[in-house]
């Protein structure tokens, strides 16, 4: 990456840091000067010792009632600091959490709005990641860092004008903190820059890498493969553990030992200065001298800036300190902007509604970023309220067909019509909720039936019922021990694959589709769970347009029209029987080949002894 791209990343990480605290900007300015308030008063604190040794201590008077109201003018000063301090901070840490709160809600919701192309090569663990991890440190940024700063800021501006306003020259050789801390923090960062940004791919990557092998446990198992991925995984486990020791030999050589050296440094210059000014009287000339040489105005000085500069170096170090979790914030700040930087599904707003579900294909030609044309001049007409089933080899287009007509991907326009209009123009949730999909994966939550079927829509339980009915699921599901209200557990676990498509087919069904697109619905399901299928789609014929993209040719057999794709073009339609006719055809070998491998798998027949 060019050192460009990593400013304008980190420019824009900052603007969005800005953008999520925007809301609560007011909140955050009068937490603000209510703070700088508390710094004032606790700077208080050395100059009320100040006057102690200079009034009452070495000039010996017995002024008991000056003594107590010094210490009850420092007492009061710092409890009221103290308290001003922590409401305020309790007030930013909640101003924090609401912008995190904000930010992980904007990068969740735009992740459910990606384009269906983007997820073609993103991976699961890394978006986890992002929406978790990476916000998690932008929450670190809030609480500790910049709160952190913000009060050690104003902290140190109360004590450096309090010691500008006791002795100027003195409060100069203070100022060398300033660009001491700034040189460190600038070494710092680029020593460490590097180490951080790419610790932070690589947890993403380890997060990656085990969602992965989680998933896929029984396929790595059964193919002797957990060697491999173990070698894979210590490798980038590896390779995070090398740059986070580097990050860490930058933090220990270059942050609170640094600071430490620096205001030791700083401390024997004032000390230096100040004999100096003590001894040729500059500071007071002709003062009265104390038996150590040093004027009586010059010991409550000395005492003042020590203590000054000592509660000066704490939030420095701690600004310091708080440097290596900045960086790490910022550079989740740039992933998590980059993931925001994707561009949105376009929501399309129009009233256009599907009335009938009559679907029009006119010379539909399609091909994803890269390779070729995955659709050849596809024409096809699928009257309302009709069953097509759509059948061919792998990689013959018919998926790509039902991401089509799911707007999943933009059709050229004007080769997809639905009632006689283009795809495009209806409004996003109209047509989400009249045309319904299920997949050839069931995906289920981990909560009950009816909460499965529902799906957050505001559904009675007759409703429920009634899908489940229409999807041949009421049955198995009412001999469940809880019925409609049984615990599934992660992804349907309990249940068995036909199951799960059936409830999936329900929940579908629940929406009240006007199309209903099937995808390979059938391929991972016994015999028994197929013919409930089978029994569905003809149950369903006339009630809505069904196209079942199939592999297993029985379960489109009584389609009203059966499509055969083959490399992209449609190569034949017709009815079972018209294509059964076509000697030497694609699909009656296809069919013909099914029928042999079903034979083979079948157990033999017995015979009468």
């Amino acid at each position: 990456m060019s050192e460009q791209q990593t400013t304008d990343d980190k420019k824009a990480a900052y603007a969005l840091l800005v953008n999520a605290a925007r809301p609560d900007l007011p909140q955050l300015k009068f937490a603000s000067l209510w703070l700088g308030l508390a710094a004032l008063i606790e700077a208080l604190g050395p100059w009320f010792g100040k006057t102690l040794i200079d009034k009452v201590l070495l000039p010996g008077t017995n002024d008991v009632a000056l003594v107590f109201a010094l210490l009850a003018g420092a007492l009061v000063a710092g409890c009221s600091a103290s308290w001003i301090r922590y409401f305020q901070l309790r007030r930013l840490a909640g101003l924090a959490m609401r912008s995190v709160q904000r930010l992980r809600e904007q990068v969740y919701n735009h992740v459910l709005r990606l384009p269906m192309s983007y997820f073609d090569s993103a991976i699961t663990g890394q978006l986890v990641s992002r929406v978790t991890n990476d916000t998690e440190a932008v929450k670190q940024l809030y609480i500790q860092v910049l709160f952190t700063i913000l009060d050690a800021v104003i902290m140190i501006s109360g004590m450096f004008t309090l010691m500008f306003w006791l002795n100027w020259r003195l409060a100069l050789i203070a100022t060398a903190l300033i660009p001491a801390v700034i040189l460190v923090v600038f070494l710092y960062q680029r020593a460490s820059a590097s180490a951080v940004a790419r610790t932070r791919q690589l947890r993403s990557e380890v997060n990656a890498q085990m969602s992965e092998s989680i998933s896929g446990m029984q396929v790595i198992q059964a193919s002797n493969a957990v060697a491999q991925f173990s070698d894979r995984f210590s490798l980038t486990n590896w390779d995070q553990y090398h740059n986070k020791q580097r990050e860490v030999r930058a933090n220990a050589w270059l942050l609170r030992p640094m600071l430490d050296a620096i205001r030791v440094v700083l401390l024997a210059g004032i000390l230096l200065a100040f004999g100096l000014d003590a001894a040729t009287g500059i500071s007071v000339p002709g003062g009265p001298l104390s038996p150590t040489g040093l004027s009586v105005a010059e010991v409550g000085l000395l005492y003042a800036f020590i203590a000054y500069v000592g509660r000066v170096g704490d939030p420095l170090v701690d600004i310091t300190v708080q440097f290596a979790q900045f960086q790490q914030s910022v550079v989740a700040a740039a992933r998590v902007n980059t993931l925001l930087k994707e561009h949105e599904v376009k929501l399309n707003t129009s009233p256009q509604k599907i009335t009938n579900g009559q679907i029009d294909i006119k010379q539909l030609e399609f091909q994803y970023a890269v390779g070729p044309k995955v659709l050849k001049a596809i024409d096809l007409s699928i009257p309302a309220g009709t069953f097509v089933g759509i059948v061919g080899h792998t990689g013959s287009g018919k998926s790509t067909l039902l991401s089509l007509l799911l707007r999943f991907y933009a059709a050229p326009i004007g080769s997809l019509l639905i009632d006689g209009v283009s795809v495009e123009q209806f409004g996003e949730q109209s047509y989400r909720e009249q045309v319904g999909l299920v997949p050839q994966e069931p995906f289920l939550l981990a909560a009950t039936i009816y909460e499965n079927i529902a799906m957050g829509r505001q559904l009675t339980h007759d409703e429920v019922v009634a899908a489940a009915r229409a999807a041949q699921a009421h049955g198995f599901i009412e001999a469940l021990e809880s019925g409609y209200q049984t615990q599934l557990g992660e992804g349907g676990a309990r249940l068995s694959v036909g199951q799960k498509q059936l409830i999936a087919i329900a929940r579908t069904l629940a929406g009240k589709p006007k199309i209903l697109l099937l995808d390979e619905a059938t391929s991972h399901i016994d015999s028994e769970a197929e013919v409930l299928v089978q029994h569905a789609l003809d149950q369903l014929r006339g009630q809505m347009t069904v196209i079942a993209v199939a592999h297993r040719l029985s379960t489109i057999r009584q389609a009203d029209q059966i499509v055969v794709m083959n490399h992209g073009v449609l190569a034949e339609r017709g009815t079972h029987a018209q294509l059964m006719a076509k000697s030497g055809g694609i699909y009656a070998r296809l069919y013909e080949l099914q029928k042999i491998q079903a034979e083979l798998v079948s157990p033999p027949a017995r015979t009468p002894a």
